[in-house]
């Protein structure tokens, strides 16, 4: 069994254990690199296509989308980064390199590269995201041809990436929206409260009560086992084991970082 922790701090310092080096498939992870990519290009266009509120629901679900007229709870069920990645290809000609080198830039590796075998796995059996945007598009809330953005979207669901990779690239939501150390912000300190907001929310499928309670940080979770989780002002963490609780979300990755928290009182509440 994989198992990994990396810890990026805002004075510079990394720290890690078990295979933090390994790239693994982000999953949902990715939602919040295009968030916060869509954040920069369209800001003021976003809320008005997708909420900011828990679901309560399985991350895929269709009948909330078909109860709430097309508008997605929030950007982190699947739904909602549909909305997303269609707001990105809606302002960018080369989406998937897009988000790929904003991706590379924000962990400061040019090696982060996709997953070719799980985009193909993604593409070949993605029929509940196809019946998810086809809902989107009978409420009038999708503006781009259909094909490109599930390609593009099972493409950033396929980025490859290491835990260390991870932790060092969400310091800048630890940061007020600045990498340490560099002079221009990736966002506002406005635009990353909100980010880190719905991480904390919505960042756990419907488990984020769960996290909240046990943990008490921001945190985003993927299918592929990775969680990272943000500590402001002071670091960003990244844990990942791939066996996975009935909620879509790691067992023993919950339990590392609720463990981290109480031992080091490390938490927002």
């Amino acid at each position: 069994m994989k198992n990994s922790v990396a810890i990026s701090t805002m004075d510079g310092e990394d720290f890690a254990a078990g295979d933090a080096f390994k790239p693994f498939s982000i999953q949902s992870i990715s939602k919040v690199f295009n968030l916060a990519l869509a954040k920069r290009l369209c800001d003021d266009d976003l809320w008005s296509r997708v909420g900011v509120e828990p679901s309560g629901n399985a991350f895929n679900s269709l009948s909330q989308l078909e109860y709430e007229h097309g508008i997605p709870r929030n950007p982190f069920i699947n739904a909602g980064a549909l909305v997303i990645t269609d707001s990105i290809i809606s302002r960018s000609s080369e989406p998937v390199d897009v988000i790929l080198k904003f991706a590379r830039s924000c962990a400061g590796n040019p090696d982060i590269t996709y997953n070719e075998e799980v985009f193909r796995s993604e593409l070949a059996h993605g029929h509940r995201n196809r019946a998810l945007i086809n809902y989107l598009c009978s409420f009038d809330n999708i503006a781009n041809d259909t094909e490109q953005i599930l390609t593009t979207y099972f493409y950033q669901f396929s980025l490859a990436m290491s835990c260390m990779d991870l932790a060092r690239s969400f310091r800048f939501l630890a940061n007020a929206g600045r990498m340490p150390g560099s002079v221009s912000p990736i966002l506002s300190s406005h635009q990353t409260r909100r980010i880190n907001s719905l991480m904390m929310t919505c960042g756990t499928y419907d488990e984020a009560g769960e996290f909240a309670f046990h943990v008490g940080l921001p945190c985003k979770s993927g299918v592929g086992g990775g969680i990272v989780a943000i500590v402001p002002k002071q670091m960003s963490i990244c844990v990942w084991s791939p066996a996975l609780g009935p909620k879509g979300n790691s067992l023993a990755g919950m339990r590392a970082l609720e463990l981290f928290c109480q031992k080091t009182g490390l938490a927002i509440f």
